[in-house]
């Protein structure tokens, strides 16, 4: 029964791998993009129309502006001056609004984009230092495109009027009343008169890495007594393709003061609703592999925070916060500070943002997971190796060289105490024969041999298991680390973030054909299943046939499996079992445990003799 259940898990769980990927993702994305496409042909439609889509508020193209209650303003603000943009303008493509003069745009060292001025929002941003695709001639990679693209994805600031003042919108017109192009040296001053004696004003500035700043101010020049609440957001429309792995979370994401990291998914906030926080300090956003984008309100300020999705098909995402509300009398005037992060999630500057511009917890921002404590160590020491070689590919190697060395002792022990167990098989195997038809009395007996020759059956496991949170945190780290995007090894291996390219069904290249993903069996997958079909091999297989044959046939399983994962971590696998090989058999033929190979391997193919099927 036991192997019967042993062949079934196995079984099921590679026919669900396959199974997934081939009937569920497969057919999900393709009915998402059909779905996203029908639903850009209608918004396109309606824009040529004059009308506003379903899943769009009149006010913000989709966006849900927060309110005290949690509730969205109206679609319009009543006794809103002349000063907006006209149905034309907002219709414009990005290409256009720049050409008519409609935006500010941003050059810096790492940051390329624009600000509307229709609306005032942070909507346009490329990465100078990164590419879409490994091809020199691909276009820097894209964070936030405006409303009217394939996928809007933007920051938006403002103010929710308490008492009916009219406030800006997303179609407000804005004036540049200082700065011409947003600079590290350059800030940019946009300012709006409601007509009413209320005038509205945002300067905007940006760091040499990936942080604009917003300070928003509001002077009431009227007779009157005004109150509103400050709010920031960022807004992601349609759902973005993930890498659907359990080890990276790709999704909504923010640190709430005392409720700590609050994750959550795309399917679960559309399935489970909006949630709320009420927190002082942190920090909320979207973040996807390598990619991540977060409003940061002020640290020491109670706030009102948001993971909501909307729209017809709910699929535009939001996160958003509401400070509290300011009383501004005649005459006066209120400001606010927000923080805009937009870039890559790179763990120094990240960090740096956390301790120099005090954002509590930032560098959570990045997914270093429950073994923070082994994952943050081993990422600085890739990067110390990677200083000291000039090349990730020799880092992993070299990281996990000085892995596998500190725990060659609790290994050394570990191989120690399997001798011994190994040396007690044939007494075992005599109390089987005795007391088969009595398991509590073969549990009794086994203990007291195991007492009587001072060997415990544990010792030899704990000292593995030790070693498995800090291999998973080392695997964790290889494929989160933006430093292992189209980073080079050597040869055919151009990008370790990406699948080895080559594979033995066209002959590694040499037939030009094109192959199915789960074909793509390249040379290091290859390499990593025959270093573990030795590894196994250094022991003998187990006396039962079924669980020989199913450890047997394991390499070829793992070989499948990892072949479609980053190559940098099949390098680090095959690396891992190259060195575990040399390790095993240092230690077996230090403890005096033949090294049968050979012979074990010569097993897997020679016939046992008819009398042995008696």
């Amino acid at each position: 029964m036991e192997n019967k259940n042993l062949i079934l898990v196995l079984i099921l769980s590679f026919a669900f791998l396959f199974g997934w990927q081939m009937f569920i993702v497969g057919p999900q994305q393709e009915k998402e993009q059909a779905a996203f496409e029908l639903e850009q042909q209608a918004q396109k439609l309606a824009e040529l129309n004059g009308t506003t889509p379903a899943n769009a508020t009149a006010q913000s193209n989709g966006t849900s502006l927060p309110t005290a209650n949690g509730s969205s303003l109206p679609s319009a603000n009543t006794g809103a001056a002349p000063k907006t943009a006209t149905a034309a303008e907002a219709s414009l493509s990005l290409a256009e609004q720049k050409a008519q003069n409609l935006r500010v745009f941003i050059e810096s060292a790492r940051i390329s984009g624009s600000i509307a001025l229709i609306g005032g929002r942070v909507d346009d941003i490329s990465l100078n230092d990164y590419r879409e695709e490994l091809d020199e001639t691909s276009p820097d990679v894209t964070i936030f495109s405006p409303s009217g693209t394939e996928a809007p994805y933007y920051a938006d600031f403002g103010w929710a009027a308490v008492n009916g003042v009219a406030v800006p919108t997303g179609k407000t017109r804005w004036t540049r009343t200082s700065g011409k192009t947003l600079t590290e040296t350059t800030p940019v001053t946009l300012s709006w008169d409601n007509g009413a004696g209320i005038t509205f004003n945002r300067v905007f500035t940006i760091d040499k890495d990936f942080l604009i700043t917003i300070e928003q101010s509001v002077k009431n020049s009227s007779a009157a007594e005004i109150r509103m609440q400050p709010y920031s957001l960022i807004s992601r429309h349609g759902t973005p393709t993930t890498t659907g792995i359990y080890i990276l979370h790709e999704g909504l994401v923010g640190v709430m003061g005392e409720e700590g990291l609050q994750e959550i998914g795309y399917s679960d906030v559309a399935d489970d609703g909006q949630q709320v926080f009420s927190e002082t300090g942190g920090w909320l956003g979207f973040t996807d592999k390598y990619f991540a984008t977060a409003i940061i309100p002020p640290q020491g300020e109670k706030y009102d925070a948001r993971y909501l999705a909307s729209g017809f098909n709910k699929d535009n995402y939001q996160t958003d916060y509401l400070l509290a509300e300011r009383v501004i009398g005649a005459g006066g005037q209120a400001s606010v500070v927000t923080n805009l992060f937009v870039g890559a999630k790179e763990d120094n500057v990240i960090t740096a943002y956390r301790d120099v511009n005090g954002f509590e917890k930032f560098d959570l921002l990045i997914d270093w997971g429950i073994f923070y404590f082994i994952t943050k160590p081993l990422f600085w020491l890739l990067n110390v190796m990677n200083g000291w070689l000039g090349n990730f590919g020799f880092s992993i190697l070299a990281v996990t060289l000085v892995v596998k060395a500190i725990f060659y002792p609790l290994a050394s022990k570990s191989y120690a105490s399997m001798g011994k167990m190994k040396k007690l098989q044939p007494q075992i195997a005599e109390l089987k024969l005795r007391f088969a038809d009595d398991k509590t009395r073969l549990q009794q007996a086994q203990m007291e041999l195991f007492k009587k020759e001072k060997v415990n059956p544990m010792a030899g496991c704990w000292p593995m298991l030790l070693q498995i949170p800090v291999f998973f945190a080392l695997y964790k780290v290889l494929y989160i680390a933006i430093e292992m995007r189209q980073a080079p090894f050597f040869g055919w291996v151009q990008d370790l973030s990406a699948p080895d390219p080559t594979s033995v069904f066209n002959l590694f290249g040499l037939v030009p054909i094109d192959l199915p993903l789960f074909l793509m069996i390249g040379v290091w997958p290859i390499l990593m299943g025959i270093t573990q079909f030795v590894q196994m091999r250094l022991n003998p297989a187990p006396t039962d046939k079924i669980q020989a044959m199913v450890f047997g046939w394991m390499p070829v399983f793992f070989t499948f499996l990892l072949a479609s994962f980053p190559v940098g971590m099949v390098i680090y696998w095959t690396w891992s079992n190259f060195l575990g090989i040399a390790q095993q058999a240092y230690i077996m033929k230090k403890n005096g445990v033949e090294i049968s190979l050979w012979d074990n391997i010569s097993a897997l193919w020679s016939k046992k003799p008819k009398a042995d099927a008696k």
